[in-house]
């Protein structure tokens, strides 16, 4: 049976075009580009700043934004400049946000629509404080069965979701059960990593994030759920460890793609529910984020590293990431530093699916 075609609605954004150098032509298209090229930095610096601040705070209003960065790469350096990383801005502009810390002082709101026809899963951004709105497109994800093993491939056009697709931008990799998987991102995320010697993890023809990097399949964490053999009654029990974007690391660095030093790894754990006596349920405070109960709702928070350190209690109860179900294939997806929107997806996904040692 033919794989049913994505709804149009899911198509890539024209707007997270290709960050790279723009395309060389000849003639007056030329002649006219450098000139634009040719304005004073401060001149085209206060140009981004007013397009920035003339209503573009949100999408599709953005897409101004994101032409200016697409006209050069004078200008391309000037909108990056002037916009910034989510973690400073608290916005996702261009592809590479995609793979950068979210926010610190607020979580990053999104949703993911699930269709069950064809195993796919779409990921947008929040565009109001509504639960779900209509939202910005953002990343999709096709789930395939490869032997034993079920992967989720992760890509920024919903019409081509491959590992041979310009648009890849990683994978998640579950074991046999279902409660293994492992995290692999199509570029190396810092200067000598090796890519994953298994048959699927060749050279693809990735260029979305970094045109200058070539693409294959970089593991960047491992997730599992805790058996549960005896059938005990409660939630699923998870464990993760990430390495995650240095928030240290410039924008103007990531884009670049200057030396990159390895990353630091973060581990995370479920936090435990209560059981509500009343409602005869296990419950969490998802602050109105989450209306429907499922096993498949969580919210994870760093793990104490030194349950001496006073500090860590606090890190302990902030959530970086939490997941739930608001409607029978819609579920909320808020994240933040020092999480990106990649791996918060990832990880998101790996809920999805039955898990008979688990439950």
């Amino acid at each position: 049976m033919p794989r049913e075609k994505p709804p149009a609605e899911h198509a890539q954004a024209p707007e997270l075009v290709e960050m790279g150098e723009a395309p060389a032509e000849d003639g007056p298209a030329e002649e006219q580009e450098e000139r634009w090229a040719r304005l004073l930095p401060e001149l085209l610096a206060e140009v981004v700043r007013r397009v920035e601040a003339s209503g573009g705070e949100r999408w599709p209003a953005r897409k101004d934004v994101v032409a200016c960065a697409c006209v050069c790469r004078r200008w391309r350096d000037a909108a990056v400049a002037v916009v910034g990383p989510p973690v400073v801005s608290g916005k996702i502009t261009f592809p590479c946000s995609l793979k950068q810390p979210g926010p610190r002082e607020f979580p990053m709101q999104c949703f993911i629509k699930r269709n069950k026809k064809n195993s796919s899963f779409y990921l947008y951004l929040g565009l109001t404080t509504a639960t779900v709105d209509k939202g910005k497109f953002l990343m999709a994800a096709r789930r395939v069965r490869r032997g034993p093993h079920t992967e989720y491939i992760i890509s920024l056009d919903a019409e081509d979701v491959s590992q041979g697709s310009n648009a890849y931008l990683g994978k998640l990799r579950s074991d046999f059960w279902g409660t293994n998987f492992k995290v692999y991102d199509s570029k190396p995320p810092y200067d000598g990593a090796k890519a994953s010697s298994s048959r699927s993890s060749r050279r693809f023809g990735s260029r979305r994030i970094s045109p200058q990097v070539s693409s294959g399949n970089y593991e960047l964490g491992q997730l599992s759920y805790k058996y549960n053999l005896l059938k005990s009654r409660g939630p699923r029990r998870m464990y993760c460890a990430l390495e995650c974007p240095s928030t240290q690391e410039t924008w103007e660095s990531s884009l670049k793609t200057k030396a990159r030093k390895p990353m630091g790894t973060i581990v995370l754990r479920n936090k435990a529910p209560r059981w509500h006596e009343h409602l005869q349920c296990w419950c969490l405070n998802f602050h109105g984020r989450v209306t429907v109960a499922s096993v498949k709702n969580f919210q994870l928070s760093a793990a104490a590293a030194d349950p001496n350190d006073p500090t860590s209690s606090k890190d302990e109860e902030t959530v970086l990431l939490q997941f739930g179900k608001v409607d029978d294939d819609i579920f909320t997806m808020d994240y933040r530093q020092p999480l990106s929107a990649f791996q918060a997806f990832a990880i998101s996904l790996s809920s999805f699916g039955t898990k008979l040692a688990c439950e």
